[in-house]
């Protein structure tokens, strides 16, 4: 058992290079796409009467949404998928992201600084729940030495946030460096 969360060393297992795609069964196409098009920004690749293909960068696409006849609704509080999570290169674009979000109508349940990164999370239409992220640190070895302290063994879910606060300190020029960093426990 690992005591402590770090990010491990380069290994020789054959591993994928990437995630390429989600793809989510629906009963509500219309308003999933619609969704996921304000809250990633994402570019309608293709669609017909029983798929969307969405995408945000040079991928085919990311994410698929398949209307099949006979889906029941989802439950809630069963094994599965918890989230999936998407990283915005800049904290000025993940504020960004909330405040155009938020103008939508679009509010995240969740915002928290998890010491890794700092996360919005929202349920999407079906109930599904998506989290954008920016990371906390700029290289693995500063990572790492805030891992070694011990803080995420002791509180995996950080610390929760006010979005419209934390947004008022970006603006207001607060360094990103000092809204970034894990506050201790």
């Amino acid at each position: 058992m690992v005591e402590n969360a770090r990010v491990p060393e380069p290994n020789t297992a054959l591993s994928p290079v990437k995630l390429s795609h989600v793809v989510l069964g629906t009963n509500n196409l219309e308003g999933m796409r619609d969704w996921y098009r304000s809250v990633l920004g994402a570019e309608l690749m293709f669609e017909n009467d029983r798929i969307i293909f969405l995408t945000f960068d040079d991928e085919h696409h990311r994410i698929a949404l398949i209307q099949r006849p006979g889906l029941k609704e989802a439950v809630s509080d069963t094994v599965g998928v918890d989230h999936f999570a998407f990283t915005y290169p800049t904290l000025g674009d993940l504020v960004s992201a909330y405040e155009s979000l938020k103008a939508e109508g679009i509010m995240p349940h969740l915002s928290v600084n998890h010491g890794t990164t700092t996360s919005m999370y929202f349920h999407d239409p079906d109930g599904n729940r998506v989290e954008l992220q920016v990371d906390n640190f700029d290289t693995v070895d500063q990572l790492n030495d805030w891992f070694a302290k011990g803080d995420f063994t002791r509180n995996q879910l950080g610390t929760v946030l006010d979005m419209d606060e934390f947004a008022a300190k970006f603006h207001a020029g607060v360094p990103e460096a000092e809204l970034l960093y894990p506050p201790p426990l």
